[in-house]
């Protein structure tokens, strides 16, 4: 390099440093920095409002699990949808019975302490994805997905 390439790369070096650099009133500014955990707690609704018995019937179950079991046991479901919200699921996809039956099945799968779970495909989020949508007896609503694929979140 010659003489003059030397000089203006120092310039231009100089330059950008300079215009770049931080002036000693805004380096030691205050930050808020929070290292609390977020809380993406979405609260429950607890009310009977139903249009007809059965759908009263399934709130009543709903807000029995999520006053007696849920709330007290904490966010531990490892599935998505959460075992309550499955259950509402079920409901509106089927009648009472089976969907009393189908989540007690999902419910003792997600107490398992064997923990086999390899077979569900996976939420971005780290969960199990296990809809209701997968235990109607209706052939055509069935939408396998293999065990490999992560799903998006909800």
């Amino acid at each position: 390099m010659t003489q003059s390439n030397y000089k203006f790369f120092f310039i231009l070096l100089f330059l950008s440093t300079s215009a770049f650099c931080q002036i000693d009133n805004l380096k030691w500014q205050k930050v808020d920095f929070s290292y609390e955990k977020p809380d993406n707690f979405i609260p429950r609704n607890y009310s009977f409002e139903a249009d007809n018995a059965g759908e009263l019937l399934t709130k009543s179950f709903a807000n029995a699990y999520w006053f007696f079991i849920s709330d007290v046991d904490g966010n531990n479901c490892p599935f998505r949808p959460s075992c309550s919200v499955f259950f509402l699921e079920a409901a509106k996809e089927a009648n009472i019975f089976q969907a009393s039956l189908m989540f007690f099945d999902r419910f003792t799968r997600d107490t398992n302490f064997a923990k086999g779970r390899n077979h569900y495909p996976n939420v971005r989020s780290g969960y199990f994805y296990d809809p209701p949508q997968n235990y109607t007896l209706n052939q055509g609503k069935i939408n396998y997905i293999p065990p490999a694929f992560i799903v998006d979140d909800e």
